[in-house]
């Protein structure tokens, strides 16, 4: 149930067609896993916490930088060397004080990823590399939890979401991320806006756009690129033989 303050804050969303109190009721009860709280991760993070899912789990386990600022917006230059999910949880938590914000301060590793996603319903991506994202990818596909990819560099960025059982993985297509080559803040801002937009499809019951397709959007010329993509037989994350061992 919404009491009276909830419906005054969502007043926008409830008005929207096939949303309603139903579904922000859907959002309070949800339970969300953010895992990166750089570019990306911050702003995921603000607007799932705006529009009020009810339990934020945040992960990082780095400290905030100055080069930090020009795309971490949850970040000010007074925040410089504090850890960043200690930093986000207090804002947040100011931002909408009805939203549980859990913070983690660690690195995710084979050994602890299943810990750290377990009682989440979908995994929100905000990570800079490849090779966590691949071990994140194959814990969500044997937890059978929704893992929303996204990736940028430069002007430019690709999401997709992977729904384990349904659609194809990370591992099957690997995509290869422009690393080293800087990023334009509002890059991962346009990238975050649209893995939000999927979380709260999923969360309240409707048909998630990207499940089995990659977006990519280009700065350069402003376009954006819809692909569908192939499972892998033989991925080593979502095969059959993968999946058994």
């Amino acid at each position: 149930m919404l009491d009276q303050s909830e419906l005054i804050r969502y007043n926008r969303q409830l008005i929207i067609p096939d949303f309603g109190e139903e579904g922000q009721g859907k959002l309070k009860d949800s339970r969300i896993l953010i895992i990166g709280m750089g570019g990306l991760g911050c702003v995921s993070a603000t607007y799932l916490t705006a529009a009020g899912v009810g339990h934020i789990t945040i992960v990082d386990f780095d400290t905030v930088e100055l080069p930090d600022l020009n795309r971490q917006i949850l970040y000010w230059e007074e925040d410089v060397g504090k850890k960043k999910v200690d930093v986000a949880k207090r804002k947040l938590s100011r931002l909408n004080s009805k939203v549980e914000i859990t913070p983690i301060f660690a690195e995710i590793t084979e050994e602890n990823v299943l810990s750290v996603i377990d009682g989440a319903q979908l995994v929100v991506d905000g990570l800079d590399n490849s090779a966590t994202r691949l071990v994140v990818n194959s814990a969500c596909v044997k937890q059978k939890i929704v893992y929303i990819y996204g990736g940028v560099s430069r002007l430019r960025g690709m999401i997709t979401t992977i729904i384990p059982g349904q659609t194809p993985c990370l591992a099957c297509f690997r995509p290869e991320g422009a690393g080293g080559l800087g990023v334009l803040g509002v890059a991962p801002a346009i990238i975050a806006s649209l893995q939000t937009l999927e979380a709260i499809k999923l969360l309240t019951g409707q048909s998630p756009a990207l499940a089995g397709k990659l977006l990519l959007f280009n700065g350069d010329d402003i376009k954006f690129r819809v692909y569908d993509i192939k499972k892998n037989e033989n991925c080593p994350a979502c095969s059959p033989a993968a999946l058994k061992s």
